[in-house]
This record gives structure tokens, sequence and C-alpha cells, in this order.
């Protein structure tokens, strides 16, 4: 999982029986203790917990073996670090291109999106309505979340070479 904050999707993922590595900021050993202590209250103690900034080739970025599912809940948050985000995934993405980058975000503004972006390093979305999934309640496991916000999820993978 990438961005992993507190660690909940991928948390689930490894106590579910994947093959679960957790990443935030290097830059952030705040982030990286609270994924830990997640994987230690969650019996979880042998997940890697690894430290990767977004859109830098850092030796942990570079090491690690190709995955099937990178995980990213709600790392579109700030416009700035979009290309970034994307720069990383669009690497993991080229060391197993049957992988697959699974993300939502919360929609903040008309003025941004990531569909330019996606174009540029030839990714593809595929979105994902949350109804498909029962998650497009008002009220969901007792947030205000998706409420009347805009939330969306999809699956993004490298384009083929016919650009689809």
């Amino acid at each position: 999982q990438v961005g992993a904050g507190v660690s909940l999707p991928g948390v689930v993922a490894a106590k579910c029986g994947a093959d679960v590595t957790l990443s935030d900021g290097e830059e952030l050993p705040q982030c990286l203790r609270s994924c830990r202590r997640s994987c230690l209250v969650n019996d979880l103690p042998r997940v890697p917990v690894i430290g990767l900034t977004w859109g830098r080739a850092s030796p942990a970025l570079l090491a690690l073996a190709p995955v099937d599912i990178i995980l990213g809940s709600d790392v579109f948050f700030d416009p700035k670090d979009f290309e970034d985000i994307l720069t990383t995934v669009y690497f993991l993405l080229e060391k197993n291109p049957h992988a697959q980058f699974w993300t939502t975000y919360q929609v903040r503004s008309a003025d941004w999106s990531i569909e330019a972006l996606l174009c540029k390093w030839k990714l593809r979305n595929i979105h994902i309505p949350l109804h498909s999934f029962g998650a497009d309640k008002e009220h969901l496991a007792g947030s205000s979340l998706p409420g009347r916000h805009t939330i969306e999820m999809m699956i993004i993978s490298l384009a083929r070479s016919d650009g689809t």
C-alpha cells in the first residue's frame, strides 16, 4: 500500500492473507511509526513498512519486488503531488505490466483532474461505481463520507500499445 497513513486498507489486505508491504513518506517518520503500530495491534508484526517519497527513485523503491496490486486510499489530496504519485505508480506498474493501482479520492475541486496526467504517463483508468459494491450510502459504517461528497474509485493500469 502506498501512502498508507493509518494503513487500514493494507492491514485489511494482510488480514485476508495478502502479502503486503506498507509505505508512506520517508520524510514522515510519525506516519511510518503509525503504520508499524497498526501492524502490531493487528497481530501483523512481519508486514514490512518502508519509507517512499512520491516521484523519487529511492533505494527502497528500486528494491521493491514486482507487485500485483497497489492500494492508494485518498492519495490524490494535494494537486501539487499528483504527477509525483503517478510517476511512482508508473514505475511500479512497469515492473509488472499486469499490475493495477486501486485508488479512491474525494473530488475536492472542479479545477483539477488527473485525466491529463494519466494520458501523459500512458496510463488508463477504469472508474468503479460505488453503488456496484454498496458504498454509495450517505452514512457508510458510521462515517459521513460519502454523504454529499463525490468519492471516486478507479483502477489504473498501463495503457496498451493502442492507447486503451
